[in-house]
């Protein structure tokens, strides 16, 4: 039976999250930030995409504990590679007006966001330093929540496992991993953390789902690397 990698549900997509009190005066002194063009998605299509370099700076200021200073190579392609899947992503999910979200869903969210950092303080210094302005930062919060809400939306809504699924993935997946983490430990019976399982199991099969069609999408896409990182 085949089993799905588990990591952190949609990791490309979940916003952190902020107190809406956004940038104070201090921080409004935004950065001036030397941009370029990056890349392009589907840029014959109805929605093209640019890809700036400020966009993969954003990308990693909002990312905590994420150095600012000096990216290297290795992690600015990285964050390219991620933009770009959003990008694909949110194409789709623009096709399907429905989903976007209401003004009240974009300020809960940005509610949330800053709790991910250290302090408010910090958060506003990292958006200044990027030339990230509140308005920006909006509509990237907008943009994130329609991803989130057309892959819930076109898989989370679908996605069904079965007793017996659950049953193997906590022989073969569940268990083996409690052993290597808690040596010694009593293993919890399957009917005592059926739930977490089948969540767990849930979450992976949408993963890989998700993982599948950005990989389709990106074979079917027109990108174009305008200035390599």
């Amino acid at each position: 039976m085949k089993y799905w990698k588990k990591i952190p549900v949609i990791a490309y997509f979940y916003l952190l999250p902020f107190t809406f009190c956004l940038l104070a005066p201090a921080a409004q002194a935004q950065a001036v930030v030397v941009d370029k063009m990056i890349a392009t998605v589907n840029s014959g299509g109805v929605r093209p995409s640019l890809i700036t370099y400020s966009d993969l700076l954003w990308q990693l200021a909002l990312e905590p504990n994420t150095p600012l200073e000096n990216p290297s190579s290795e992690l600015l392609n990285r964050t390219l590679n991620l933009v770009i899947s959003q990008r694909l992503v949110l194409q789709e999910a623009e096709k399907l007006p429905a989903i976007e979200p209401t003004s009240k869903e974009i300020d809960d969210r940005l509610n949330e966001f800053v709790k991910q950092f250290p302090s408010q303080a910090e958060f506003q210094q990292r958006m200044a330093r990027v030339g990230l302005s509140s308005d920006e930062l909006r509509e990237i919060v907008r943009q994130r929540l329609t991803i989130e809400k057309y892959i819930n939306f076109r898989f989370r809504s679908f996605t069904v496992v079965t007793q017996k699924e659950v049953e193997g993935y906590y022989t073969d997946v569940w268990v083996p991993r409690f052993r290597r983490q808690h040596p010694g430990q009593l293993v919890p019976e399957l009917k005592d953390v059926y739930k977490d399982v089948e969540s767990e199991l849930t979450e992976s099969k949408i993963e890989s789902d998700t993982d599948e069609f950005i990989d389709n999408a990106r074979e079917h896409a027109e990108i174009t690397i305008l200035n390599p990182v």
